[in-house]
């Protein structure tokens, strides 16, 4: 499928693990990458598992191409936030794997998501664009307001506050958190009991529970690309 994203298919369960560097930056053809996986998971008809490598989810957005200029970071911000609003009205379950740090665009990975599974350790899971410079995009606030509790909102977005696992259960970023060994075979049983799911109902229900949601994205998407920064 890719270099950066792999895609294994077994009984109608689509695993596709991110695999581009130490902290698995999302950069543009990591998001192409992305797109392709769920076309072909939506062709399989496939309930989805995303996961990375041991010890991390992402770290965010690549940095190289954040700062070598402005049209750049606005492109890939644009194109990260699409993706975004893509995953929470796919038409069938998404569950991530997190097997540990999830950061800015990592941690956004886990708010735009259906299910959310987190390992046990010292990892840090969380938005912390304060922390290094940047002013958060709209796209950003609307989803963390909806998808946080509504306690750590604040603490998150605009304190940069990162969260351990346990924390990040509690703030709204993750559902349930385990040991790491046990931490595919937790998403695979979450996968299966998904599958008992009838998908239309699914796919009607979630586009009418996020509807306020994907429309407000709608609009965010469109005010970022004129002042992201």
């Amino acid at each position: 499928m890719s270099d950066l994203i792999s895609y294994q298919l077994e009984d109608g369960i689509a695993t596709l693990t991110l695999s581009n560097g130490k902290v698995n930056a999302i950069s543009p053809d990591v998001i192409a990458a992305f797109n392709a996986a769920l076309d072909r998971a939506e062709q399989d008809r496939a309930i989805v598992i995303i996961t990375g490598q041991p010890g991390i989810l992402s770290g965010g957005y690549d940095l190289k191409v954040m700062t070598s200029g402005a049209q750049n970071a606005i492109n890939l911000v644009a194109a990260g936030s699409t993706l975004a609003r893509r995953m929470l009205a796919h038409p069938y379950p998404i569950i991530v794997a997190c097997p540990g740090h999830a950061v800015a665009k990592g941690a956004f990975i886990l708010l735009s998501s259906d299910y959310r599974i987190g390992v046990e350790g010292p990892f840090n899971i969380g938005l912390n664009e304060v922390q290094i410079g940047m002013t958060m995009h709209h796209v950003g606030i609307e989803l963390a307001r909806d998808r946080l509790r509504k306690s750590a909102f604040h603490r998150s977005v605009i304190n940069g506050e990162m969260f351990d696992p346990a924390g990040a259960v509690d703030a709204g970023f993750l559902d349930k958190v385990v040991p790491a060994e046990q931490l595919l075979a937790t998403a695979q049983t979450v996968a299966q009991q998904m599958k008992k799911i009838n998908m239309t109902a699914h796919k009607n229900t979630k586009l009418k529970v996020r509807k306020a949601l994907l429309e407000t994205l709608d609009a965010a998407i469109e005010t970022d690309k004129q002042h992201l920064m």
